[in-house]
């Protein structure tokens, strides 16, 4: 792209917002933002974000071969908010010359990696604006005549590297860190014990090392899509080793995807959801969990079935479903990890001796307070210590602080399922960057107003 065509670079002075995490949450607000400002150079909001990762990544170690996205691709990062964006997938695969052939493939589901590839190149469009390999650290509020306008956003390396602490003025802060691994009770990650999140980070080094496989057995633990992915992965990659699968469940549950369930992650459907009273709200989470929690599309499960099947028919099986089984602990030792589980039904324990233990058990949001710091004790909360989120996704807080608190996830409790899905991220970009401006042309309102007087 021209030099001339690219998002503004980063500049001096308070910025309109400043996004903590560049997943494709903020990415997809960065590019509201600068279809803004293109219709409206009059009046720009000057952005920048800050992520700790050295550049782009989403769920680099989920990016199997052949693993399809769950979403169609016209749920994009704004197709949904304006189809004419020059943002689009399809404009991303009309200039990687690859639109006709992804029409002939008849499907609304390219793979994670071509679709990680269409993040990458949004992504690289606003690296003016985004400081990589930075880790926000705290906020601070700049308080005068006892209001909070402005905050602080403090970052310093990620990972240690080279550079010390920085601090970037904005009259808004877009909190859209993401998820962070959940593990068992107990259970800590390490050479041969890895979350799904770094599947393909630690799988690849384990596959070529000769000596790697002493136990000759990987167990999985989890009943989610990315646990039956990471089984299939693994019984591909490792053919002389035993894949245990270890589920609380009987089995794989089917997601349900069916075109009234998908109705749930409408973006009107967050309209509807908002507006419920809080017994609605949960029977909703409740009845419609089907959708995305612990459940697997039915193809790989019939796959996964039908591999059982035929080694059962060859007398060698190695791909084992240690079905309504718990994972109790982990050890690690020297040359793998050790993992004790407990039958659900019968109450016998087993050891596993294994190469590496994957755990395939969800995420978890990272609560803002930590970053938020003083700032924290404004924000105002529900009865059971939630924060109160207003429509615009905007974290409701005392009337002094005038500063914008916006949360990219986080809000199940108030906007639904899609809270950290990519489902709505269009839309909800947009929503975050009108209201963006119409704090700003209140603020600019009020500043007029004080001239005025003044004279």
């Amino acid at each position: 792209m021209a030099r001339d065509d690219s998002p503004a670079e980063r500049g001096g002075g308070v910025a309109d917002l400043v996004g903590v995490g560049f997943g494709p949450a903020n990415l997809a607000l960065a590019i509201a933002v600068d279809d803004h400002n293109r219709r409206s150079p009059e009046r720009p909001v000057r952005a920048r974000f800050l992520e700790r990762q050295e550049r782009f990544g989403w769920h680099r170690g989920m990016l199997l071969d052949g693993a399809t996205m769950q979403v169609s691709f016209l749920k994009d990062l704004v197709t949904l908010r304006d189809p004419r964006s020059r943002f689009t997938f399809l404009s991303y695969l009309e200039g990687q010359g690859r639109l006709a052939d992804f029409i002939n493939l008849r499907t609304f589901h390219p793979t994670r990696r071509e679709f990680h590839g269409y993040f990458e190149w949004c992504a690289a469009q606003f690296a003016g604006i985004t400081a990589y390999g930075r880790q926000a650290v705290g906020v601070r509020p700049v308080e005068s005549d006892g209001r909070v306008g402005e905050v602080e956003v403090v970052s310093e390396p990620a990972g240690g590297g080279a550079g010390g602490r920085e601090a970037v003025r904005a009259r808004n802060l877009v909190i859209g860190t993401g998820l962070t691994p959940r593990l068992p009770a107990g259970v800590e990650a390490g050479e041969r014990v890895w979350h799904t999140r770094d599947l393909l980070l630690r799988a690849p080094a384990l596959a070529g090392r000769a000596d790697a496989l002493r136990h000759r057995r990987i167990a999985v633990v989890g009943a989610g899509q990315s646990a039956a992915e990471a089984v299939e992965y693994l019984h591909r990659t490792f053919p002389e080793a035993e894949i245990c699968a270890v589920l609380t469940r009987y089995g794989y549950s089917p997601a349900d995807d069916s075109p009234f369930a998908n109705r749930i992650f409408d973006p009107s459907a967050v309209d509807e959801f908002y507006r419920a009273p809080e017994e609605a709200k949960r029977a909703l989470l409740d009845h419609h969990a089907n959708t995305n929690y612990a459940v697997v599309d039915r193809d790989l499960i019939e796959q996964l079935y039908r591999v059982v099947y035929d080694e059962k028919v060859a007398g060698r099986e190695r791909l084992r479903v240690l079905n309504a089984t718990r994972l109790t602990g982990v050890e690690h030792d020297a040359d793998g990890a050790r993992a004790v589980v407990r039958s659900l039904t019968t109450g016998e324990e087993r050891v596993l001796d294994c190469d590496a233990v994957v755990l395939a058990t969800g995420y978890a949001h990272v609560d803002p307070h930590a970053l938020l710091g003083p700032l924290a004790a404004s924000c105002l909360t529900d009865g059971q210590g939630r924060l109160r989120v207003d429509r615009d996704h905007r974290v409701l807080t005392e009337n002094r602080v005038e500063v914008g608190i916006y949360l990219q996830g986080g809000t199940e409790h108030t906007h639904g399922l899609t809270s950290s899905l990519l489902s709505t991220l269009a839309v909800r970009s947009g929503e975050i960057c009108d209201s963006l401006l119409l704090r700003q042309a209140g603020r600019t309102l009020r500043g007029e107003g004080a001239v005025r007087a003044g004279h």
